[in-house]
């Protein structure tokens, strides 16, 4: 049966293309008939255009949603996680619970965000709360840590805003939108290093609900250690985990990455401020995931031909809270090391497992409930079904 299933892909990556082949997939170009595409998201988009009116058959998955944006461009999520908690809030549901200083107690997951330039004005009164605050810019639709730079002074954001060619910290087109967040400069440290998690979840339905996180994810540190000083604002090894910047600072290390296993970081929490606060700590990044995850789902194309697999980047601060940074539509496939090839290698070969996991030719009528012998490292996080039985 194997042999009948054919996959199309726009990445030639690897640790994609040699799960394809272990299974005996057979590789088609994107315009023949496939059963299993796995596409960058602007192929996605043009498959779902109205334009193309293109109509998968039932034996035909792929790798996005049509408008995952909701959830992975950064300005969409803010404003979709803004309007989840207002409508709850509305409907006086016990989730929407707000302490004395008026914080979300069980939604506070999202560091306070603007957009910019349509929220300046509110920006510019929450910074006079706190004038020697430091905040984060982002542009909207850019990755790998491209375009983003740090301030602690409106002027900073006025020159930004006024000329972005004079500003040696300038964004290429200050018309780009931005979102402006309050950065986490308490971070938790580990050999004075700043880091973030890279988690991984698979999304096969919104509605309802059902979503997996993967176990063998990583944290990404830093290669210069942290500090506070005003004048490392513009040092981005400092302040920027991303492997992309990291690469390139006097102290990567080729071999390790820069990277540590999730369940290294467990064991390290856990020998430092002990088991309870550790499974805590991790109950709350399961629990935001499924929050950021409900806060889009009314608006996302819930297609039953699609299932997505997200980099979740969450920064854990020295209160053992955690921080939902930003979600990624396309986690990079690329490796650095070689446990990361490992481990990107076995991700895929999970995956397929759990969307396709008969591995014959897919089905999109089927439950999608996969056998429990087919999650490998993906542990169930959240079914809607089961959870309103």
């Amino acid at each position: 049966m194997s042999g009948k299933t054919k996959y199309a892909t726009d990445l030639e990556k690897s640790v994609l293309v040699n799960n394809f082949e272990k299974r005996g997939w057979t590789q088609v170009s994107a315009d023949e008939d496939w059963n299993f595409y796995w596409t960058n998201v602007n192929t996605t988009r043009n498959i779902f255009s109205l334009e193309n009116g293109y109509r998968l058959s039932d034996d035909q998955i792929i790798n996005h949603f049509p408008n995952h944006y909701e959830l992975t461009r950064k300005d969409l999520m803010v404003k979709n996680i803004k309007r989840f908690r207002k409508d709850l809030d509305k409907e006086g549901h016990p989730l929407a619970e707000k302490d004395e200083l008026g914080r979300y107690v069980y939604l506070d997951s999202i560091p306070v965000t603007f957009l910019l330039p349509a929220d300046y004005n509110l920006f510019v009164e929450e910074f006079r709360k706190n004038p020697s605050s430091t905040w984060i810019m982002k542009p909207c639709g850019k990755a790998r840590g491209i375009g983003i730079f740090l301030i602690n002074k409106l002027s900073q954001l006025k020159k930004w805003s006024r000329d972005s060619r004079t500003s040696s910290f300038a964004p290429p087109n200050a018309r780009d939108a931005y979102v402006i967040s309050r950065y986490i400069d308490n971070p938790l440290l580990i050999g004075g290093k700043k880091f973030d998690l890279r988690m991984y979840v698979l999304v096969t339905s919104y509605r309802p609900l059902k979503c997996y996180m993967y176990r063998l994810g990583f944290c990404r540190f830093c290669t210069v250690k942290y500090t506070q000083s005003t004048n490392e604002l513009d040092n981005m090894f400092v302040h920027l985990t991303n492997v992309s910047i990291q690469k390139h600072g006097e102290e990567y290390n080729p071999v390790h990455g820069g990277k540590w296993t999730i369940s290294n970081l467990r064991l390290y929490i856990e020998g430092t401020r002990g088991k309870a606060v550790t499974d805590k700590l991790f109950d709350e990044i399961n629990w935001l995931t499924v929050m950021s995850l409900k806060a889009v789902s009314g608006s996302m194309a819930n297609d039953r031909h699609c299932f997505e697999v997200y980099g979740y980047d969450i920064i854990i601060d020295d209160k053992l809270k955690p921080w939902l940074i930003e979600v990624n539509a396309s986690p990079s496939l690329s490796s650095t090391t070689a446990n990361d090839r490992i481990m990107k290698y076995n991700l895929m070969n999970d995956t397929i497992n759990v969307v396709a996991p008969t591995g014959e030719v897919p089905d999109v009528r089927w439950n999608k409930i996969p056998p429990r012998e087919a999650y490998g490292h993906y542990d169930l996080l959240y079914d809607e079904e089961l959870a309103h039985q």
